[in-house]
């Protein structure tokens, strides 16, 4: 390959915020592993991998929503009204499988997405104003849900507890699950219809109308997926954690966005990619796991996450920039 064309290919490769994720997590994780070796231990890696798989999934709830150029606010308040209920289930109806208390989970979830839907689609009120209600309005609902009380280990079944910690090929349930829905809604992003409309409504709304898209269904579908997967993740947080309480997930809403937004998702919706949101939660899952490790307090987590958060936005802006002026450029010459 000649040397202009390497050149190229390396630009091309290192413009992919993907890549560019991956350089960063091994210069980040050089340090910490020099300071500790014993970061990069199995047991370690496989406790990062198990912190982050339920933030990935809810992660890409929020990715669809923020594709098609909205919010959704109300996730850790959808979460923790699921876990909440699902660990009363339990409570209540130990015979109750496990598996269907996962999708009982979902189901509750895909109602709660539901309403969040219909008022962004059909009540024409903004996804931002619309998530901020609800997430007040799910946190309400779990209190007396719960009567202000607790759901804790010796309450619950053994085989719910242990969902999250059971182990196939080596890897635990929870992360096989949220593999599976990585990959399921790569799939989904990559191969229907409905995943492409998704992206056309985020990136150019107009054009999507004229071509037939249309923005009231994918509104209510993208709320729909947020609500499900959101559903699911409290589920298992309840089984993870062993406990359901009322302020459970509290924030989580700014971990997700977090990892989009460090994955290449735009914003302004129309851009972004399932593997990015992975690798950006990863990056997440790393950070968190070494603020210990260099000295730093837990409560520093929250700065960090903004931190990363406002950083990522701004190399989003950069880029986008860089793209137009090429793009004005290139019509001009």
């Amino acid at each position: 390959m000649p040397d202009n064309s390497f050149s190229q290919f390396v630009r091309r490769t290192f413009a992919r915020r993907e890549a560019t994720l991956m350089v960063l997590l091994v210069v980040l994780l050089v340090p910490i592993t020099v300071r500790s070796p014993q970061f990069l231990s199995p047991k370690n890696i496989s406790t990062i991998l198990n912190d982050m798989a339920i933030l990935v999934i809810v992660a890409i709830g929020q990715f669809y929503v923020i594709l098609s150029n909205g919010i959704d606010l109300s996730v850790g308040s959808v979460i923790a009204f699921t876990g909440m209920a699902c660990g009363m289930i339990n409570e209540s109806f130990p015979q109750v499988p496990v598996g269907l208390l996962l999708l009982v989970g979902m189901g509750i979830g895909a109602g709660l997405g539901l309403v969040n839907g219909v008022l962004v689609a059909y009540g024409k009120i903004p996804p931002i104003i619309t998530t901020l209600g609800t997430m007040s309005i799910f946190r309400g609902m779990t209190f007396l849900l719960s009567k202000g009380t607790w759901v804790t280990a010796h309450e619950m079944t053994d085989s719910y507890i242990a969902l999250p910690r059971t182990t196939f090929l080596g890897i635990s349930y929870l992360l096989w699950i949220a593999l599976f829905v990585i990959v399921l809604f790569y799939y989904f992003s990559r191969n229907t219809r409905t995943g492409r409309e998704i992206y056309a409504i985020g990136g150019n709304p107009t054009a999507a109308k004229f071509v037939g898209v249309s923005e009231s269904r994918i509104r209510l579908v993208v709320f729909l997926i947020s609500g499900t997967l959101c559903g699911l993740a409290g589920s298992l947080w309840t089984a993870r954690y062993a406990s359901a309480v009322n302020e459970m997930a509290t924030g989580f809403e700014m971990q997700a966005v977090a990892a989009c937004v460090l994955g290449g998702v735009n914003f302004s919706g129309g851009a972004g990619g399932i593997i990015g949101v992975a690798l950006g939660t990863l990056f997440l899952g790393v950070v968190t796991n070494a603020l210990p490790v260099i000295y730093l307090s837990v409560f520093w987590q929250t700065f960090v996450q903004g931190l990363i958060v406002l950083m990522a936005l701004a190399l989003n802006t950069i880029s986008d920039q860089r793209k137009t002026r090429k793009l004005l450029e290139q019509r001009r010459g």
